[in-house]
């Protein structure tokens, strides 16, 4: 009885450079270079005619989920290197006027005024994230979407609030669109 091979592949664009050493994958692109450690992945790459092909030689369930978990990172990587990710965040106050300002020098967003409150709220950015806020929006760009999303949660999460209804006190800053970075 011969085991089944779990195998997926996932195209490299003409402008993308995709280098596997072992389990680790460098993706280099116009946008710049990702550098992603698979290790912990029971998964084995490998770069052919334009295409990253993972595959592993268990014919477990969990063994394919791990191909398709590595595929989406490795797709994910081209997507980042070329056009990057973006959150756009709303912020939403019914009393108090909140003011968002990013401290670059510190990779921290401030969040003041919020709820009325005399002491700043803060968010961390993480990584190699750009923030910005125009008018009610927070733009948060980046190459990498863990980086991207986790920096967006933690603005969302400094301003969540404890002991109230929040059916009735809506006010906050919340990730109302996910996609790809605009083109500078």
């Amino acid at each position: 009885m011969t085991a089944e091979v779990a195998e997926r592949s996932v195209e490299i664009p003409t402008d993308v450079k995709v280098e596997v050493n072992g389990r680790r994958v460098i993706a280099t692109g116009p946008g710049g270079s990702i550098n992603e450690d698979l290790s912990h992945m029971p998964v084995e790459f490998e770069t052919k005619n334009g295409r990253v092909v993972i595959r592993s030689s268990g014919s477990r369930k969990r063994d394919k989920a791990m191909v398709g978990t590595a595929a989406a990172h490795i797709a994910n990587m081209i997507k980042g290197v070329t056009k990057g990710f973006a959150y756009r965040l709303k912020i939403v106050y019914a009393h108090f006027p909140v003011t968002v300002k990013v401290l670059e020098n510190e990779k921290k967003v401030s969040i003041e005024n919020f709820g009325g409150e005399k002491t700043p709220r803060f968010a961390s950015m993480i990584g190699d994230v750009t923030v910005r806020v125009s008018g009610d929006e927070v733009i948060v760009e980046g190459t990498r979407l863990d980086e991207v999303s986790r920096t967006a949660s933690n603005i969302e999460e400094a301003t969540k609030i404890k002991e109230k209804d929040q059916r009735v006190f809506l006010d906050g800053i919340y990730i109302f669109q996910k996609g790809e970075a605009a083109k500078k």
